[in-house]
């Protein structure tokens, strides 16, 4: 039986705050191997030195104070082959530059709606910018509506980047795009 006093978030190696909230990180010993965005409220947690959470945390860091800086870590990425070809592609696209689900679905011989689905279920959001992919008529999705409005991260993140992002949709609109 789960023990419901233990911490919920000692499953990260460490927690870093950003101006959208707060990221969760996990890492083995040779690689990053998840990122959670967390409520905003969830407190920094220091990773251990000399690890690759820490390496995580700088370059994140540098990330945050300059949108152009270019991730170099090592990922551990672990899906289906079209969840990698996605992934693999996304991480080729600068900083600044959004492609539509469709534009990348073409590129790598697929359809944008697969395309959506390994974008929802990217393990390291940011590093590997499912961010950059929006939605021909909007901004898309985020995260797998995995939060109460999961595309302020989303859009925080293209505005840190310098992206112009599509007019607002009516709510009702906005409601009826798909989180993915």
């Amino acid at each position: 039986m789960a023990d419901l006093n233990a911490d919920p978030y000692s499953v990260f190696d460490a927690c870093l705050v950003a101006p959208f909230g707060t990221i969760g990180i996990r890492a083995d010993a040779h690689a990053l191997t998840g990122i959670s965005f967390l409520d905003g409220d969830v407190a920094a947690k220091s990773p251990k030195k000399n690890t690759i959470a820490q390496l995580v945390c700088v370059q994140l860091m540098s990330y945050l104070d300059n949108a152009s800086f270019v991730f170099d870590l090592p990922i551990k990425l672990s899906g289906s082959k079209h969840q990698l070809d996605v992934w693999r592609a996304m991480q080729q696209i600068p900083a600044g530059t959004a492609l539509t689900y469709g534009q990348l679905a073409a590129q790598i011989d697929s359809d944008a709606r697969a395309v959506g689905t390994a974008c929802g279920k990217n393990p390291v959001p940011i590093v590997v910018p499912c961010h950059r992919i929006v939605a021909a008529n909007g901004l898309g999705g985020f995260m797998g509506g995995m939060r109460d409005d999961p595309l302020a991260i989303k859009r925080w993140l293209l505005t840190h980047e310098g992206v112009a992002l599509p007019a607002a949709k009516s709510a009702a609109k906005t409601s009826s795009l798909p989180l993915f």
